[in-house]
C-alpha cells in the first residue's frame, strides 16, 4: 500500500493527534496491508474478511485515511525494467514555470510521476515504455515543447528498498 516514495503534499497531515484517533481496524489496515495486496479480482473483500469487517468499510477507511494524509496511494509497484524500459530524467525549470512544465510533463501517458525537488534540476520524472527509442522520443518531445534540456539518468542497476514497516506493536 503506501510507500515513502509515493508521498505527496499534505501527507504530513497525519500528525500525532490524528494517529491517536485511529481505531483498531484502521491500525490493522495500515500495519498489515502495506505490502502483499491480494492479487485477486476483489482484493478489498479479502482484506475485509481478514479484518472481520465489510468491503464497504475497508473502502471507506481507505478514503478517510487518504483524506487525513495517512495513505497517499493504494496500488501495485512494478519493477519497470521487468516490463519494458524506464528512464529517470530531470529539468532545470525556472521557478515561474514549474507548474506549467510539470503539467506538460504529466500530460504524457509514458510519465508515471513527476515531482519538484530543491536543486538546480528541480523537476524530476520517470518515463516508461516498451523500448528505449520510444522513451527517448518522449523526452526529446518534452525538451522541444518546454525549451529545456533534460538530464537523462538511465537505470544502471536496480535496487529494491522495502519501505514497509510495523507501525504498532
Amino acid at each position: 500500500m503506501p510507500t515513502a516514495s509515493d508521498c505527496e503534499p499534505g501527507a504530513a497531515a497525519a500528525d500525532a493527534a490524528g494517529v491517536a484517533g485511529l481505531g483498531t481496524s484502521e491500525r490493522r489496515l495500515l500495519d498489515e496491508f502495506q505490502r502483499d495486496l491480494p492479487l485477486v479480482p476483489a482484493p478489498f473483500a479479502v482484506i475485509a474478511q481478514r479484518l472481520a469487517i465489510s468491503e464497504a468499510e475497508v473502502l471507506e477507511m481507505l478514503t478517510r485515511l487518504r483524506e487525513q494524509g495517512f495513505v497517499s496511494r493504494v496500488g501495485a509497484v512494478f519493477a519497470t525494467c521487468a516490463a519494458g524500459y524506464s528512464l529517470l530524467a530531470a529539468l532545470a525549470v525556472p521557478a515561474s514555470r514549474v507548474e506549467q512544465i510539470a503539467a506538460l510533463v504529466s500530460s504524457y501517458a509514458q510519465v508515471n510521476h513527476n515531482y519538484e525537488r530543491e536543486h538546480t534540476y528541480n523537476l524530476w520524472f520517470v518515463v516508461t515504455g516498451d523500448d528505449r527509442a520510444r522513451i527517448e522520443h518522449t523526452v526529446d518531445e518534452i525538451e522541444q515543447r518546454s525549451g529545456l534540456t533534460a538530464l537523462r539518468l538511465p537505470l544502471e542497476q536496480p535496487y529494491h528498498i522495502d519501505l514497509g514497516f510495523r507501525l504498532w506493536t
